[in-house]
């Protein structure tokens, strides 16, 4: 048998055809269902299609000149596992005529993925990526690995919808957002702190995803403007480059808190109510009241608790 681009030579010299290797996995599919279920016939023939369907898988690629290693073999072979057993109970229900092979096959590998890529399995992407250096072929490699496992988690939370009058107007906003975020994710990785953000790696994700939907939000919100811009204007402004403004400089220092000093500020007995914990909340447009909603404590303490820690660091906010 012999390749041709994507198809594939099939039969005897002289009657050779030339097929897709969607046709070929389809009729490999339909091979499988013909044969007895739990059949060792038919799980040979589930093992084939396994490997078939994760050549093309979005996660655990192969990195350069090297074989799969660690919490990436890991995933694969879980998610090698868990397609395996997708497959052999929704193999009988598929029907060419009403799904293509292909979607019904990236599907099934999808949500195998999904299925595995937990917190857990997510946190440890993070912590690999941080033990290479910068710019190295790994460290490219594993923030690569990251950002695809993030958007095929189905983890990525869609944050203040409603504040948008439109749907449509929230999905161009929102794709924005997660692009800004996973690009900070890759500039920030070393800043990563796993015990953080209830030791959920993906709460420090969505923190940022959040943030970033309120500041494109504010940025493209204008109540002098009757009509949403086009999607080629929304693209032109999302293409200009700004420098950061001393806001964005600010609220950075307070999430990256070097010294762990803005952390360490916090009401007495509750180490969650912390400066940086408020302060964050309020720089990404939460109101006074949601904040004590969220931390249960009065809004007159969380003020004056406030005030006190800006006056007490105000030389650090200030530099």
């Amino acid at each position: 048998m012999k390749t041709q681009g994507n198809a594939l030579l099939t039969g005897s010299p002289k009657g050779r055809t030339l097929i897709s290797i969607d046709e070929r996995l389809e009729q490999e599919v339909i091979q499988a269902q013909q044969q007895v279920p739990q059949s060792q016939e038919r799980q040979l023939m589930l093992t084939r299609l396994v490997d078939e369907i994760l050549r093309s898988r979005r996660v655990a690629r192969l990195p350069v000149s090297q074989p799969l290693f660690g919490i990436y073999k890991d995933i694969y072979e879980r998610a090698w596992l868990q397609l395996l057993q997708y497959l052999s109970e929704e193999l009988d229900n598929y029907n060419p005529i009403h799904l293509s092979v292909r979607v019904w096959v990236n599907n099934l590998r999808d949500r195998a993925f999904q299925k595995i890529l937990d917190n857990e399995q997510l946190k440890n992407m993070a912590l690999e990526a941080q033990k290479h250096p910068h710019h190295t072929e790994l460290h490219q490699y594993a923030l690569g690995e990251l950002v695809e496992a993030i958007r095929l988690s189905g983890k990525l939370a869609h944050p203040h919808q409603m504040r948008f009058s439109s749907p449509h107007f929230y999905k161009l906003v929102y794709e924005e957002a997660v692009n800004k975020t996973l690009a900070y994710i890759c500039r920030k990785i070393h800043t990563y702190d796993p015990e953080r953000g209830d030791k959920k790696f993906m709460n420090w994700v969505n923190f940022r995803l959040d943030r970033s939907v309120i500041e494109l939000y504010h940025e493209f919100s204008n109540p002098t403007i009757s009509q949403l811009p086009a999607i080629s204007d929304l693209e032109r402004i999302l293409q200009q480059e700004k420098p950061p403004s001393l806001f964005e400089i600010v609220r950075e220092r307070i999430e990256e808190d070097a010294d762990n000093v803005f952390k360490k500020a916090s009401i007495r007995h509750r180490p969650d109510a912390n400066f940086q914990a408020i302060a964050l909340a309020r720089l990404s447009g939460k109101t006074w009241e949601e904040i004590s909603t969220s931390f249960k404590i009065s809004i007159p303490t969380l003020s004056v608790f406030f005030q006190r820690c800006c006056q007490k660091f105000y030389s650090q906010l200030r530099q």
